[in-house]
């Protein structure tokens, strides 16, 4: 019988939420309180997500943010800024030394991307894995993830875009040269798409996590259960949120 973990789908939620819930997750999963967990959500309002080592005032500009209504956070994970908007993002969460995950960050970088990469198969949407951590259909860039590893478990949360607004995102982005802006617009639409685009037809958030589900549990070799959030998850979230994410200190740390 197929191994059964846990598929949360929490809903569109504000940045700071969305990542205090994610390491609520790892928190309780690497204490054997939960299964290896999948979890797909949103962004209520759009946000924009920079990595942990970044620095938050150089790389987003917080005037616009506030004047479009645009929320912001320091994520856990590595990597660049992320504007989320019209997307599906996911994460997933399993214990370091599980069978079914790499000890070698690469490889299971491929696993998971793997994952991602079969589920948009449902979608009959051809897509491939460029390492470390994109995911491409017809050399551009529909996907981007990021993972960390904290207390022996494996966080990776990434994006699968069902849309994407280029100009709407370097307004919310500082650009180092505003002169060559256009060109980078250009650059950037050039490198960067998303399932309607590619498609040309909407996907609907629903379409997009069934199929996700569905290429989890045939790169696993499970059973993806609908579950909740835990009494513990919650509080843990709810401490995380008011000490990090939610935290205009911490946020703003570097």
């Amino acid at each position: 019988m197929n191994e059964p973990w846990r598929l949360l789908q929490t809903g569109f939620r504000s940045a700071a939420e969305n990542m205090a819930i994610d390491r609520a997750i790892l928190t309780a999963h690497s204490q054997g309180d939960v299964p290896p967990t999948v979890r797909f959500y949103g962004w209520n309002p759009p946000a924009i997500s920079i990595g942990y080592f970044q620095n938050l005032v150089d790389e987003v500009d917080l005037q616009a943010c506030k004047q479009h209504q645009i929320d912001y956070v320091r994520r856990i994970t590595g990597g660049g800024a992320v504007f989320h908007d019209k997307e599906v993002t996911y994460s997933f969460v399993i214990k370091e030394d599980h069978p079914s995950i790499s000890k070698n960050i690469l490889e299971s970088y491929g696993t998971i991307c793997g994952a991602i990469i079969k589920g948009l198969n449902h979608l009959e949407v051809e897509s491939s894995y460029a390492p470390i951590n994109d995911i491409l259909v017809n050399d551009k860039k529909i996907s981007g993830n990021a993972q960390t590893r904290k207390l022996k478990t494996v966080l990776q949360h990434g994006t699968i875009m069902t849309d994407v607004d280029v100009e709407k995102m370097f307004q919310l982005l500082k650009v180092p040269n505003e002169k060559i802006k256009g060109k980078l617009i250009a650059n950037v639409k050039e490198r960067v798409t998303s399932l309607k685009h590619e498609m040309n037809q909407p996907f609907s958030f629903d379409d997009v996590s069934k199929a996700l589900k569905d290429g989890f549990e045939e790169t696993f070799d499970i059973s993806l259960v609908f579950g909740k959030l835990t009494s513990k998850e919650k509080q843990l979230a709810s401490t995380f949120e008011k000490t990090c994410f939610g935290n205009k200190e911490w946020i703003h740390q570097r």
